[in-house]
């Protein structure tokens, strides 16, 4: 599975990401409300083994690389998490390499995702949950028409403290 558009290359996860991820996914100032900042290399390599081999395969998490099309770089990935005995609802989460960001890779990149989810996979819903002090994340799910469904007060534990989780989402009928 492969989805390109003229800024990113959305691909899977393959074993040669590993230093690169573990470069931009250990800054743990950019990465402050991630879930998932890695401290090894071996932590890395352990994560893409876990991978699934197929996409779209329910109560699964899949990982797509965001690549820069201009430079081949990889930049950031995203981690698409399809649920429901259905499989018909799909859950993601989006990390950008902090160079990365501000150059509408992320826009991109969801854009070319959410029509693919929607249009070919025939979704009927898309979630994001975030910490609500990610106000960047939560800005770039209002410019994509997601709406604030619910905050959770301490209801989500992450590095070493409870922290408020708000989640997003649109429908298919939504979707532009």
């Amino acid at each position: 599975m492969k989805l390109e558009n003229e800024k990113v290359i959305l691909r899977p996860i393959e074993k040669q990401d590993a230093t690169r991820i573990l470069e931009y996914r250990g800054d743990k100032i950019a990465n402050a409300y991630q879930g998932w900042i890695p401290k090894n290399l071996e932590e890395v390599e352990t994560f893409i083994e876990k991978n699934p081999t197929d996409f779209n395969q329910p109560e699964s998490w899949f990982q797509l690389m965001i690549l820069e099309k201009a430079t081949g770089n990889l930049v950031g990935d995203i981690g698409v998490h399809f649920f429901g005995e259905e499989n018909l609802q799909v859950e993601f989460g989006i990390t950008l390499a902090k160079a990365s960001q501000g150059k509408a890779l992320a826009s991109e990149s969801l854009n070319l995702l959410i029509n693919y989810l929607f249009k070919d996979l025939k979704k009927h819903r898309i979630m994001a949950s975030l910490d609500p002090r990610n106000i960047a994340s939560e800005k770039l799910m209002q410019r994509f028409g997601f709406r604030k469904e619910a905050h959770f007060v301490k209801s989500y534990y992450q590095n070493g403290t409870w922290t408020d989780d708000v989640v997003f989402a649109i429908l298919n009928e939504e979707w532009k």
